[in-house]
């Protein structure tokens, strides 16, 4: 459909929580097509979630199998349709970064197990468990649904903030 433009932190669009999904029409299609074509158009991007593109709904796209970081361990590209977390254990700190943030990355604490449910395209529902990368990929997508950004997760901005090398 459409490469969509990323919104920046701070537009105020990146801090409000999202509504869920009542139905999986052709709006909802578009947007899901929008993140799929913004995230693979990015070349580097491992997820996008709707608020960053603009859209209040709760819907994510995360594929984390071309990272070498997540390619051994994944379920291929998912479509995330009002995703839930029903379990988490173990923390893993992991250097995280963010298109709505691009100048900065930042050490962030995430669980390293997740039970993830939600709706795919179809509209069926699907409970999977993530672990490693592809878990805190996850949570940092999901993030972005309640208006979340990592740079809310990071202890302290003092010693935890790193600002980018440029390319």
């Amino acid at each position: 459909m459409a490469v969509r433009e990323i919104l920046y932190y701070p537009d105020a669009r990146l801090k409000t929580a999202c509504a869920p999904i009542a139905k999986l029409d052709e709006e909802t299609g578009v947007l899901i097509q929008d993140l799929l074509d913004t995230m693979i158009d990015s070349g580097h991007s491992v997820g996008v979630a709707a608020p960053q593109i603009g859209v209040s709904r709760r819907a994510v796209v995360v594929d984390v199998s071309g990272s070498k970081l997540g390619r051994d361990n994944n379920h291929g590209q998912l479509v995330m349709i009002n995703p839930e977390i029903l379990e988490q254990s173990g923390q893993k700190i992991m250097r995280e970064g963010c298109m709505s943030v691009p100048d900065y990355t930042g050490n962030v604490a995430r669980a390293e197990e997740i039970l993830v449910q939600f709706l795919d395209r179809c509209g069926d529902r699907r409970v999977i468990r993530a672990t490693g990368f592809e878990a805190v990929a996850i949570q940092h997508e999901l993030d972005h649904l309640d208006g979340l950004l990592f740079l809310d997760r990071i202890s302290s901005l003092k010693t935890n903030l790193f600002r980018r090398k440029k390319r």
